[in-house]
């Protein structure tokens, strides 16, 4: 349920006590396409503090094989270079998803600390890809009452919990189509939203764009520098799928990533046994990891059982900012004193996005249809990893999805400039470090992999690793691409010296930023 699901964001945020074949072209309209931008105040959710950010619309074609005929308008933010002298064109942002709002990004990164080099650069622009927020939006009708578990499934005990999860995601695809009255949903595609980047690109009068994208981000990425190697600038893809679509493969990756990130929440937690109890060596706490949740399984505290409890504990790995609070939820819960939330009946807060990610994540890639498939690889996961890997290994509405995939999934392509930059942490919990070496891989000569000897999700801005903050910034403000990969060893100081205040605003914002699940 969704009270269910915004428990699990408390446990990690500590909210409360306890995410045909079309043309690759999206051709031009216009000769002069900059000035059908009309630039004014962002809508007010758009939370960007005191960075003062502008908002306009593109229209651009809801299909791409009839580009005559009905239009949907996706929304852009801009933070434009303060130093017009210094400016080189524009960089487009993506946080992730699929369906995830991007519209104050541009905001969140000068406020976790982007680099003054980089925003003279360019004119920072973010946005609500199709579908999302203040783009066209799409809804499957998920209601706080409904028994959906959100984009990574639940954890299955056993082969009845994958049969009974079957019925649950057979009804969210069934719900899903009848919830699509304009049938928009066939069109949401990591394709088609690369096409939109492009004529995001033309409406802004540029002839090349650059690219940062986090998460899901880089599966865009990837594809737009695939689409239209020619039109693409600099680019930088961080926290990587591997790919241009998140497809089964991809989802049970988030196994491997819990296993290789939580020995870093093991090992802090056992340096803080005197505090919280949870075990005096790293292996200490990974019992207790299984106790608890196994005792949960049979025992739910309120409403947290076993499956939200590895939820909420695989949310912590994000980052080790929320490390603390998932301690204190486990101290609770061995002490059974968790709360329970209360969820006012309706339309669910997360409707628009996880409704963006079924359809852009069902769209891109066929998926098994048989619950036996399931019911194997969860058996296969909960060995190789027994932490988590049976959730993201379990049946999703992708299964029963009504529509097949109107065109193959982008091909990466290693045709085209050498202009693609790759980050990625050793240890990251949705997107392990194989992530970025499979795209490496695919780019060939053009791309270069820096591997970051760090722990959680998001590398640029994110963390603190001065290696890999200056590789990266290096490349974005002067262009130039290292001539290897590089590996950036672990900071032995933080250089994060910010006042209270500061520091308030920077773990607001990365609360902000999109969590998978």
């Amino acid at each position: 349920m969704d009270r269910r699901r915004g428990l699990a964001m408390a446990m990690v945020l500590g909210l409360a006590s306890v995410v045909a074949a079309a043309p690759a072209v999206a051709e031009d309209r216009g000769k002069h396409p900059a000035d059908q931008l009309k630039w004014g105040t962002c809508p007010e959710d758009v939370k960007a503090g005191a960075t003062p950010l502008q908002c306009a619309s593109v229209a651009v074609p809801l299909d791409y094989t009839d580009q005559d005929g009905a239009e949907i308008t996706i929304m852009v933010s801009r933070l434009a270079s303060p130093n017009p002298s210094k400016r080189r064109g524009v960089l487009l942002l993506n946080p992730g998803g699929p369906g995830a709002s991007g519209l104050s990004l541009p905001a969140d990164l000068v406020t976790l600390g982007l680099p003054s080099s980089v925003s003279d650069s360019y004119d920072l622009i973010g946005m609500d890809t199709r579908g999302i927020g203040h783009s066209s939006p799409v809804s499957c009708g998920f209601t706080t009452d409904q028994d959906y578990f959100g984009n990574i499934p639940p954890y299955p005990v056993d082969d009845a919990a994958v049969t009974e999860q079957a019925k649950i995601a057979e009804a969210v695809a069934k719900q899903c189509a009848e919830n699509d009255h304009d049938g928009r949903l066939r069109h949401l595609s990591t394709a088609n939203m690369a096409r939109d980047l492009d004529r995001i690109r033309a409406a802004l009068g540029e002839d090349k764009a650059s690219y940062l994208g986090y998460s899901y981000g880089t599966a865009l990425g990837a594809a737009y520098a695939s689409m239209f190697p020619d039109r693409s600038d600099r680019i930088v893809l961080d926290s990587n799928l591997g790919d241009t679509f998140l497809d089964r493969a991809g989802m049970r990756r988030f196994g491997l990533g819990m296993e290789q990130t939580f020995p870093d929440f093991a090992k802090w937690a056992a340096a803080r046994h005197a505090a919280y109890g949870l075990g005096r060596t790293p292996a200490e706490v990974r019992k207790t990891y299984f106790a608890l949740a196994e005792r949960l399984d049979k025992n739910p505290v309120g409403e947290v059982d076993g499956t939200l409890f590895r939820l909420g504990t695989f949310g912590s790995l994000y980052r080790e900012s929320s490390y603390a609070v998932i301690a204190q939820q486990w101290q609770a819960l061995l002490s059974s004193e968790a709360a329970r939330p209360s969820a006012a009946q309706g339309l669910s807060p997360y409707d628009n996005a996880w409704s963006v990610f079924l359809a852009v994540t069902c769209n891109d890639t066929d998926w098994p249809e048989d619950v036996q498939t399931y019911q194997r690889g969860v058996a296969e996961d909960r060995k190789r990893h027994p932490l988590y890997g049976a959730a993201p290994a379990n049946i999703m509405p992708c299964a029963y999805w009504r529509h097949e995939p109107a065109e193959p999934p982008v091909k990466i392509t290693d045709k085209g400039p050498g202009n693609v930059l790759i980050l990625q942490n050793l240890r990251d919990p949705a997107t392990p470090h194989q992530g970025g070496v499979m795209l490496d891989e695919k780019f060939g000569q053009r791309s270069r992999l820096v591997s970051v000897d760090d722990s959680g999700h998001g590398v640029y801005v994110f963390n603190d690793n001065p290696c890999a903050l200056n590789v990266a910034t290096t490349y974005l403000a002067d262009g130039k691409l290292a001539a290897t990969d590089t590996f950036c060893p672990a900071s032995q100081t933080s250089g994060l010296t910010l006042d209270r205040e500061a520091q308030q605003r920077r773990a607001e914002t990365l609360d902000r930023l999109p969590r998978t699940f």
